[in-house]
């Protein structure tokens, strides 16, 4: 995290990473893990990387993360940090997290730390069956930590659980 914040890493709450964005309260990183269920083969999508201490967090219970960031300087420092700290299984491209990572599509989970109105149809066509999706959904105003569960058949069943704010899921038009 940037050095100006550093003494406030251990605080229970969000904090500016810059370009308008912030990183999560360690209690909102723990609960949207959780959330996810995650198995140790799992291949996870995580969208919105940031600094890569979510990554950093998945890497350590999966077999593997792919990253998906928009903010090109935060991929830099994030490969940067997650190399000189041993992170092997985590992958971080530059691109519009809404539209997943194809190549390495489908996952098991994805895990979305920005929020949307709505789930990103690629998203949901980038999950497996038996899969699940957390994410924020919701506008400025009004969010909701939500789960999709994806069943055997491709369904989707939605689940609204607790109210956050979270910095909105930007798109490349």
């Amino acid at each position: 995290m940037p050095v100006e914040v550093q003494p406030y890493a251990y605080l229970n709450r969000p904090l500016p990473i810059g370009f308008d964005k912030t990183i999560s309260q360690p209690f909102i990183n723990a609960v949207m893990t959780d959330l996810l269920g995650l198995e140790p083969d799992d291949v996870v999508l995580e969208v919105g990387t940031g600094l890569g201490y979510q990554a950093s967090i998945l890497a350590q219970l999966v077999s593997q993360v792919w990253s998906v960031e928009i903010v090109e300087e935060f991929v830099s420092q994030a490969e940067l940090r997650l190399h000189q700290l041993g992170y092997t299984r985590v992958g971080i491209r530059v691109g519009d997290g809404s539209r997943g990572w194809t190549e390495h599509a489908p996952f098991d989970k994805i895990l979305v730390t920005a929020a949307a109105e709505r789930p990103p149809t690629a998203l949901l066509d980038q999950l497996k069956p038996g899969g699940k999706i957390v994410m924020p959904i919701g506008g400025a105003e009004a969010q909701q930590l939500t789960t999709i569960d994806k069943d055997a058949d491709g369904h989707t069943r939605i689940r609204e659980l607790i109210p956050v704010r979270f910095t909105r899921l930007e798109t490349v038009m």
